[in-house]
């Protein structure tokens, strides 16, 4: 069996959206430097509605941002104003502490629209947790893609096989993004790393088959040691990667 542990999201309404939460657990706080994961929506928003979240701090960490609909406004204490649009990622380091804001922009509320997002946290390492507070973006065209069985790649963060993302971490990591067209597939292999890294598949919808077995949607899958793994789908669906060397005391 492939899987060594199934969790189950939490569900939080914030502000008239719901946030999916998968990390941290009670039976589980991270898999490798990968603290928080928190699937936003899919959430449509009526005309001259939207995201709102008030200025709030962190610390000792990195925030990152994914989308696959919609539009999100960062504002933060460092004086970086940053629309985020599907496809892009932002990585904001709070190191020693940052306070930031998201809200949907102007132009996300002149009518119906939908936001569909992961925010993710990692941990830094001890070296790391009080460096000044950083914020870079990422555009969709700077980030490795490819496609391969009839499945699109896209790797936000970290390094697979050949390819290696210009996004900027602080510890080894994965964070891959599948988008599975009908019938399609895709092989995970053992990642070749230390023996106590940890790997995890979130199923962002419907339609993931791992090992030919349904992961139902909002489910984060981790894998046993040094799993490997075949993802496939009978529809179009989507999901992620995430995983790496573990940060931190657990």
């Amino acid at each position: 069996m492939a899987i060594n542990q199934l969790i189950t999201t939490e569900k939080h309404d914030l502000d008239g959206f719901s946030v999916y939460r998968s990390l941290p657990q009670p039976s589980r706080t991270m898999v490798g430097p990968f603290i928080f994961f928190d699937h936003l929506g899919p959430a449509v928003f009526p005309h001259g509605e939207g995201v709102d979240v008030r200025p709030h701090p962190h610390i000792n960490l990195a925030t990152v941002t994914f989308l696959y609909e919609g539009s999100l406004l960062h504002r933060d204490s460092l004086g970086v104003v940053q629309e985020i649009l599907p496809g892009e990622v932002n990585w904001m380091t709070a190191g020693k502490g940052v306070v930031h804001s998201e809200r949907s922009p102007d132009a996300f509320r002149e009518s119906e629209a939908t936001l569909h997002a992961l925010q993710t946290w990692t941990a830094l390492p001890e070296s790391h947790e009080e460096t000044d507070p950083t914020f870079s973006h990422y555009p969709a065209a700077d980030l490795p893609r490819w496609t391969t069985t009839g499945t699109a790649a896209t790797l936000i963060a970290g390094k697979f096989q050949a390819y290696s993302s210009p996004v900027k971490t602080f510890s080894p990591m994965l964070y891959l993004s599948l988008s599975f067209t009908p019938e399609s597939e895709f092989y995970l292999p053992a990642i070749p790393t230390e023996e106590n890294a940890e790997y995890a598949i979130y199923s962002v919808t419907l339609g993931i088959l791992l090992d030919g077995k349904p992961l139902e949607e909002r489910r984060l899958a981790i894998l046993e040691p040094q799993a490997s793994v075949k993802l496939s789908t009978e529809s179009a669906a989507e999901c992620v990667v995430i995983g790496g060397e573990p940060v931190g005391a657990r």
